[in-house]
């Protein structure tokens, strides 16, 4: 079996905070990978829901969007969207939820709105969906998103979903009681909030990984914890269900 690659890691890394009871709702793209190779491998029993209302889904093949017929063949049950957001998500019955982001601040808050001026954007995003809702009503949050300066950014050109705002204490402000996000995983490391200023501290770097690169590809000033491991090396196991998963994936969709 070949080594596996930075994206793999994360991935697998990712997957790996899930545990068997969660509930988790699901974004799509990276989020949806990780949540799935969870779901193959080591929690067989997670709950995953996605936007468009299917509950308990198990597809075969990554979906293309929320609206993918995979999800909805493969859920024990679809509900409507305000049943979805009123009774799961507000009603407090998801324990994670596990997003993705065009830029990323130290605090964990997020933008998929627009790149530059929103008036005049350099590029229109596809917007916030659920992303907003999800980020204050879901138990955690988790966020996977690859490492760059472009998407690692001091400020945000719009502030789509809260993380931990401008820092210790802004969340409870504004009423929100959940704990918002707790784990960052990126194709270079591992990132948790500080527990005295929610900002975001390097606590793994994955194999091969240097302090000097995840600095340099981080747009604000990099903090490290005051211990940092190395990142567990997937298994032939995860890789086999990752890989088999991805290769399914790219069947299904081939043309399409």
């Amino acid at each position: 079996m070949s080594e596996p690659t930075l994206s793999e890691i994360m991935t697998v890394t990712a997957a790996r905070a899930l545990k068997n009871t969660d509930v988790c709702f699901v974004g799509i793209g990276l989020p949806s990978e990780a949540c799935n190779l969870a779901r193959l491998t080591h929690a067989p029993d997670i709950t995953l829901i996605y936007e468009s209302g299917t509950i308990g889904t198990k597809p075969r093949v990554l979906p293309l969007s929320i609206g993918d017929g995979e999800l909805c063949e493969t859920a024990t049950t679809t509900v409507s969207v305000p049943e979805m957001f009123r009774y799961w998500l507000q009603g407090g019955r998801i324990t994670v939820g596990f997003l993705s982001a065009a830029q990323l601040d130290r605090f964990g808050n997020i933008n998929t709105t627009v790149i530059g001026d929103y008036h005049n954007p350099k590029v229109r995003l596809p917007g916030g969906g659920g992303a907003p809702e999800i980020a204050t009503s879901c138990g955690e949050i988790f966020i996977t998103l690859k490492h760059s300066s472009r998407a690692f950014v001091d400020k945000l050109d719009f502030f789509t979903s809260i993380g931990h705002g401008d820092g210790p204490g802004h969340r409870a402000r504004l009423g929100i009681t959940t704990k918002g996000p707790t784990r960052l995983v990126t194709d270079l490391c591992v990132m948790q909030p500080n527990p005295d200023t929610c900002e975001f501290e390097v606590t793994s770097l994955h194999p091969g990984v240097s302090r000097q690169q995840v600095t340099e590809a981080t747009g604000w000033p990099l903090k490290f914890a005051n211990q940092v491991t190395e990142t567990a090396a997937p298994s032939d196991v995860e890789l086999d269900a990752l890989r088999a998963l991805k290769q399914r994936t790219a069947e299904a969709h081939e043309g399409a």
